[in-house]
């Protein structure tokens, strides 16, 4: 009987070719070229979905933000056809006042205290000085007037002070 050869540490001799270990066949090759090809092709495409995404969501946020802008400034606009409110705004903003009233201003308020003269019911005392408007008196020489005495007074002052 013939006895086997002794194995040495080389690789078997087949012809002059090489083997491949199993884990490499020509099946796993192909796929795993199949599996880089579709990564390549789809992870930019992904990358411009996510960006499309987050730029698409930055401008729905614009876009309720000017809608909600619009809503207000069209609730601001409607607000101005109303006549009450115009009048509102125009003694608030400019110190209008109707033909007949009184317009008081307070000139300092921190050093006049709230006393009012318990037979009228009117604010007295040296921070309050009345506008002088009247119907009787052109605006330009109720601005004379009022220029006049804000001199009177500035002059009071300083002697008081010098």
């Amino acid at each position: 009987m013939r006895s086997a050869p002794a194995r040495t540490g080389s690789a078997p001799a087949t012809g002059g070719r090489t083997i491949l270990p199993e884990a490499f066949t020509l099946r796993g090759i192909v796929l795993a070229g199949v599996v880089l090809v579709a990564l390549v092709v789809l992870i930019p495409t992904g990358r411009a979905y996510v960006e499309q995404t987050t730029e698409l969501r930055e401008l729905r946020n614009e876009l309720s933000a000017a809608t909600q802008t619009r809503d207000d400034l069209q609730v601001e606009l409607d607000r101005w056809s109303d006549d009450a409110y115009v009048v509102a705004q125009a003694r608030e903003r400019l110190s209008f006042v109707l033909p007949g009233e009184r317009s008081y201003r307070v000139l300092d308020p921190d050093t006049v205290a709230d006393t009012r003269n318990p037979a009228t019911g009117q604010a007295v005392g040296t921070g309050a000085v009345e506008s002088g408007f009247s119907e009787d008196v052109a605006w330009y020489e109720s601005l004379a007037g009022s220029v006049t005495i804000a001199g009177e007074a500035g002059a009071r002052a300083s002697e008081d002070n010098g």
